[in-house]
Parts: structure tokens; sequence; C-alpha cells
């Protein structure tokens, strides 16, 4: 295992002062639970990797976000908001995961072992538990050199509202999942005639989500981001764990 972490230490420019970190941030509750037999819920977390993908999650949004005010100064809220949830989305960490080849390294068990090295949500996850290991082992200034080196091209070219079409990914999106099309409507208007601000609902089958902006288009566009947030690992896949967990924990332990 020191080889292997040895070997991803050298991918993503860290090394480990804690080498028990980073093989936390690799370990995927269904290995956990099935290395931890007869043990109590407390010490199957206190083994896997959800916290430091939490943590993770967190650490990552706020390094972009630093960045792309650092790089972008004269955009507006909207159009960075939207840069931000391009950059951090399910889809776009798990690309860098799979760039890294993070799927090798990952610690799995049960049913997992067939097929999950190339899922993408659990590449996603597991990419954020790595990134919640470095800020835990050496802090934030380590953690952004770290996510500025992998994602340095996604950073720089990194594009304004009107180049991101988040209302036709979600479409995309939604279609693969055999759902109708989802439905944007105006919920209230502020601001004087020269400074309107607007706020947009967009509603789909199995849920709803909020945006805003300067202008319609700008609120539906974050709206439509803030929903493919929710279907993308972030919210929908994280909602459905606990039963997950419950059917793991049966399978490990019957």
């Amino acid at each position: 295992m020191q080889a292997k972490l040895g070997k991803l230490e050298n991918l993503i420019g860290h090394k480990f002062q804690d080498a028990k970190l980073l093989e936390r941030a690799l370990t995927h509750r269904s290995w956990a639970y099935e290395n931890t037999p007869g043990e109590d819920e407390e010490k199957v977390r206190d083994a896997d990797n959800e916290s430091l993908e939490f943590l993770g999650d967190s650490v990552l949004g706020l390094v972009v976000a630093e960045q792309l005010i650092l790089r972008n100064p004269h955009a507006t809220e909207g159009e960075l908001t939207l840069m931000k949830h391009s950059l951090v989305s399910g889809s776009a960490l798990a690309g860098v995961a799979e760039d890294l080849g993070l799927g090798q390294f990952i610690r799995l068990g049960g049913s997992e072992k067939k097929g999950g090295r190339q899922k993408r949500s659990l590449l996603t996850n597991t990419f954020e538990a790595v990134i919640g290991a470095v800020f835990l082992d050496s802090g934030y200034i380590a953690t952004r050199l770290v996510v500025t080196r992998l994602i340095e091209e996604k950073l720089r070219n990194a594009t304004a509202v009107d180049s991101i079409d988040f209302k036709s990914r979600l479409q995309t999106e939604l279609q693969a999942r055999k759902q109708k099309t989802a439905d944007y409507n105006l919920v209230k208007t502020d601001g004087p005639p020269h400074d309107r601000h607007f706020f947009v609902e967009v509603v789909w089958e199995a849920g709803k989500a909020r945006g805003e902006g300067n202008s319609i288009k700008a609120a539906e566009m974050m709206a439509a981001a803030q929903a493919l947030e929710q279907l993308d690992g972030k919210g929908e896949l994280r909602a459905k764990r606990g039963s997950e967990n419950k059917r793991n924990t049966r399978a490990a332990r019957s």
C-alpha cells in the first residue's frame, strides 16, 4: 500500500506528513464495512472517507472561488457563481480524477469491487476526500497549491455565463434519466428599472432549484446549475447513501 500511496503523492504533488490521512481518503465505505467486522457504526465512519469528502467539497469550493475572483476581477457575482459550479461539478471533478488514474488507488469492498473504479460519482467523492486529507495534513496554502495545479487549465479556460449552457446540460441529463423537460418560473423581480435582479425557480420531476441574476437568462442558468449539482453526485446520489450503507452492512456481515 505504501508504494501505491507514494505514487499517488507524486501525481497530486503533495507529500503527506501523515500517510494514514491519504489511506483513509482512498477508503470507500464498502471496504470499511468489510474490514471492520463486528465493529459499531462509529468505528466504520472512522475508517471510511465520507467525512474527508465532506471537508474536501468545502475546501475545493473555497479555493476555486478565490482563484476565480483573482483571475476574473471584473466578473459579476452571477458569472463567478456559474463558473464555480462548472469547475466543481461532479462531472468536472470526475474528469480530474480520471486524468490522475485515481480509480486504481481506491480501496473497495463488496459489490463495488466490480466496476466501482470507473464510477464517476465514486471518483468525484474520492477526489474530494483526497483534497480534504491534504487540508488536514498541511493546511489551506498547501491545498490551494494542489488544487490549482490539478485544475490549472480548467481555471485558465473558465468562461462567463453566456458560454456556459447549463440549461442544455440539464435538459440532456433529464432526458438521460427518462424525465420530462424542466420548467422555469420567474419567482420575483427586485430593484429599479435600470438595475433589475431576477429570481427564477426550475422544477423537474424529482426536485426543484432556484437561481438569481441581473437578467432572466442569468437567473435561469444559475437555477439550472444548482439543479445539475443536485443531480450530479452532490444531492440525489448522497441522499441515497443511507440505504446503500445499510445494504453494505448486511452484505459484509452476513
